[in-house]
């Protein structure tokens, strides 16, 4: 139904309009039983997951104490390396080297976040994957 507002026309016909609510519920209702009647999607990944433990290495990995001191100067085991090749190269043949030792990352407190990232940034260039932070106790304090 409709109402028309304001003065007369003078016509007397009268409005014809269809009426659309009773169409839109039947859609509404059809659009409901099609989402029931979907069937369930599962998103399953099918894994071949390793059965038992694997075997302990035979030869513990070697370790890298690679640190970066309060003014971003990096150490390699504990010697100061003030040369950027320098450090490229033992990173390259840490790289090389098979197994791949472990690269123990150990930022000093008071070093700057662009020190430390150049140093992250360059092994990875390097191809170091075996890298982890160590000695997060002095961030606890």
């Amino acid at each position: 139904m409709s109402m028309s507002v304001g003065p007369a026309s003078g016509d007397d016909e009268p409005m014809v309009e269809m009426n659309t609510t009773p169409l839109i519920d039947v859609m509404l209702v059809l659009l409901i039983m099609l989402i029931i009647t979907i069937p369930i999607q599962t998103h399953a990944v099918k894994l071949d997951m390793p059965v038992g433990t694997p075997p302990p290495p035979t030869v513990p990995p070697v370790v890298v104490e690679l640190g970066v001191d309060f003014d971003g100067t990096p150490t390699w085991n504990g010697t100061p390396v003030t040369d950027r090749n320098v450090l490229d190269q033992y990173l390259r043949q840490a790289a090389e080297a098979d197994p791949q030792p472990e690269i123990h990352l150990r930022p000093n407190r008071l070093a700057k976040y662009g020190a430390v990232a150049r140093v992250l940034g360059d092994a990875q260039r390097l191809g170091v994957t075996k890298i982890g932070f160590v000695g997060q106790e002095q961030y606890m304090q």
